[in-house]
């Protein structure tokens, strides 16, 4: 009887985060919060959820600071190994990098910055279903088991991304990097599961032009040896969180799902409507709270408006101020502005008004800065 694998997780965390820049020059792109949660913890919970506890984490630059937020993975329920990467050379060199630390065990990798509604459970199920009985299984005539399998997602320009060919049958027989004429709607979603012959793979490829070594490479290595590369087609919202507008929008996302609950101080002057959650040791006085909100522990807001969609992280105070739609991370202080919406404020940050403001500001504010805001009122 044939050993059944088990499965390791892998969290490639190692990437610059340019497009998040201010915001990133000072922070890991993963621990920028979604509902005043890291994006990388959410990562880590879809695969405990789903039963996967060993995790590898790749890391990068901003390793030391992956490593103090998530620890030994001991608060999650895991256990977390840390392989740092020197530079980000792509995903199969993350694969190549987790090759000895998973040995013969199978391997679902999943983008740190990815955000996926409906998590990886049936996904990983799937996955497991050939493997019951303690023998390898399968529901295909083909006796060779599945090498690879991807979760895809139907885009409306899939232009932009990798791009699944499906044959005549339905199986996965290429992949195309943002192709001018696509020839399916079917992208790659950065979830992938893998046997151990995706380490042969990443060994026999070379780099691409941009001098990485890419996964679509490696797939491509495991279709043209007559591997077999099931997929699965996603249910719910997905989003990459690389930009500020998405990631504005996952917050909005996530905020729908929270439930209220207010552990800290609300004055009887102050009016909260909808789901809100006000952190313990957060403390609200005569302001408006309008949910979907979360505002996180020792929070303070004064004579404010705080409207739907935002998250105030720990530690920040808003005063005489009316913000919606924004991500304060913690810290970060807004005082006297007239209207802050679709905003990222970095940790630290300090949003002010001066003479001559405008109607309503944008901004996306790296930490440790300062802005301030004109005002008409004088």
């Amino acid at each position: 009887m044939a050993r059944v694998p088990a499965v390791k997780g892998l969290i490639p965390a190692g990437g610059s985060g340019t497009r998040l820049r201010p915001i990133t020059h000072t922070s890991a792109k993963q621990l920028v919060p979604i509902a005043n949660r890291p994006i990388l913890f959410y990562a880590i919970d879809h695969m405990v959820a789903a039963g996967i506890t060993d995790i590898g984490i790749v890391t990068g630059d901003t390793g030391a600071e992956i490593r103090a937020a998530v620890g030994d993975g001991s608060a999650f329920g895991a256990t977390v190994t840390y392989l740092p990467q020197e530079a980000p050379l792509g995903l199969a060199h993350c694969v190549a990098l987790a090759s000895d630390w998973a040995g013969d065990d199978d391997l679902v990798m999943y983008l740190g910055d990815n955000m996926l509604q409906q998590g990886l459970v049936d996904f990983v199920a799937r996955w497991r279903a050939g493997r019951r009985g303690g023998e390898l299984r399968f529901d295909d005539a083909s006796a060779d088991p599945p090498a690879a399998q991807l979760l895809l997602a139907e885009v409306d320009d899939p232009r932009q991304f990798g791009v699944a060919v499906l044959d005549d049958h339905g199986r996965v027989a290429g992949l195309v990097e943002k192709p001018a004429d696509p020839p399916s709607r079917l992208a790659l979603v950065g979830v992938y599961l893998f046997d151990r012959r995706i380490h042969d793979a990443v060994r026999a490829i070379e780099p691409s032009a941009r001098g990485e070594l890419e996964i679509t490479d490696a797939i491509g290595w495991l279709l043209a040896q007559g591997h077999r590369v099931d997929h699965e087609v996603l249910s719910g919202w997905w989003i990459d969180t690389g930009k500020k507008d998405p990631l504005l929008e996952c917050n909005r996302l996530v905020l729908d799902l929270v439930e209220p609950a207010v552990l800290g101080d609300v004055d009887a002057a102050s009016t909260i409507e909808g789901r809100v959650v006000v952190d313990a040791g957060a403390r609200v006085t005569e302001s408006r709270i309008r949910g979907p909100v979360v505002i996180g522990a020792g929070a303070v807001v004064e004579r404010s408006y705080i409207g739907p969609y935002s998250s105030v992280g720990a530690g920040c105070r808003i005063v005489d101020s009316e913000l919606d739609h924004s991500v304060l991370l913690e810290r970060a202080s807004v005082e006297g502005v007239a209207r802050l919406t679709d905003s990222l404020v970095g940790r630290d940050a300090d949003v002010r008004r001066t003479p001559r403001r405008p109607r309503a500001m944008r901004v996306m504010l790296g930490d440790h800065s300062s802005v301030e805001l004109p005002d008409d009122r004088t």
